[in-house]
């Protein structure tokens, strides 16, 4: 299958392009940013709309761009029947992200909201084991240095760019997938820059659907030593998931398996075009969308990159 990447920031250099270049189903067809360089020997364009007009080919396209500016872009693949994959978070609402689900459906198109730490090596293992077992407690460590991970990128503290929870959903998405029953927030606090519109760190209560309790505690100050750990406390032991999902330690022990996140995603991906399937999950999503709209924001130093 022929595929575009629209968006050619350091997500799609760093993980996408590489898992397409693996891959055995898709292969690249065309880049698309308004600014900066292509791939050599790939037709590149500035806008989506240049590369429709000029009639490149495409079966499917991955979107890398900020979550601003997705909504439309996907508008317009999905309406000429290309198939869409949504970078992480699949968008700014999850209104808009109902009208993407609702076009693909009336296209026939595949769209797929791409959590790719769900892909990470330890998550299956860990919902597995998780599956029958009572949960007591969960602990979230997602700290983070933002100017190591998303240097000069203006756009995460705009509205819409998520702040700390671009990272933080990640934790989320994670959450989500491995807990055998729902979770809903009850508090949170959010630490916004006094010359930014979204947070720099959060602190979040949650709760499991029995009253099990979550805390999750999110930074994007971190410095030295970066921690993307989960422990999930329960009535046979305690499970810990770290290094952002890559690494599970159960009772009987740790265990360390490749990272191929990116090239898992692209295979779930493919899976889903050949069945004609759509997987648009905005649990996670829902749950940022819910400390904006309950959280205390608290006014803190302004943030200079």
């Amino acid at each position: 299958m022929r595929i575009a990447v629209i968006g050619l920031g350091k997500i799609a250099r760093d993980q996408h392009l590489p898992a397409i270049a693996a891959s055995e189903t898709f292969e690249l067809a065309a880049t698309v940013d308004p600014a900066g360089d292509g791939v050599e020997g790939t037709p590149h364009f500035t806008s989506v709309e240049a590369m429709l007009e000029r009639g490149v080919a495409v079966d499917a396209a991955a979107l890398c761009t900020p979550p601003q500016v997705r909504r439309d872009l996907a508008e317009a693949l999905l309406a000429r029947g290309v198939h869409v994959l949504l970078e992480k978070p699949p968008g700014v609402t999850l209104g808009e992200v109902a009208v993407l689900e609702q076009a693909a459906r009336n296209s026939g198109a595949t769209l797929f909201a791409a959590w790719h730490s769900r892909f990470a090596a330890g998550v299956p293992t860990a919902r597995a084991w998780l599956a029958d077992k009572r949960i007591l407690d969960v602990r979230i460590i997602w700290r983070e240095d933002v100017r190591v991970w998303h240097p000069g990128q203006r756009w995460i503290w705009q509205p819409g760019g998520l702040g700390v929870f671009d990272p933080g959903i990640n934790a989320l998405s994670i959450l989500t997938h491995i807990l055998p029953q729902p979770v809903f927030l009850t508090e949170a606090t959010l630490e916004v820059p006094g010359n930014c519109a979204a947070p720099i760190a959060a602190d979040l209560a949650l709760r499991c659907a029995d009253g099990a309790p979550v805390h999750a505690d999110f930074d994007f100050r971190q410095t030295g030593t970066q921690s993307w750990d989960m422990i999930v406390a329960t009535c046979q032991g305690t499970l810990t998931l770290s290094q952002g999902g890559a690494v599970l330690t159960l009772p009987e022990g740790e265990q360390r398996g490749e990272d191929r996140e990116y090239p898992l995603l692209y295979d779930h991906f493919a899976a889903l075009i050949r069945e004609r399937q759509c997987d648009v999950d905005t649990g996670p999503l829902r749950l940022v969308a819910d400390a904006f709209l309950c959280g205390r924001q608290v006014i803190v130093e302004p943030f200079e990159d």
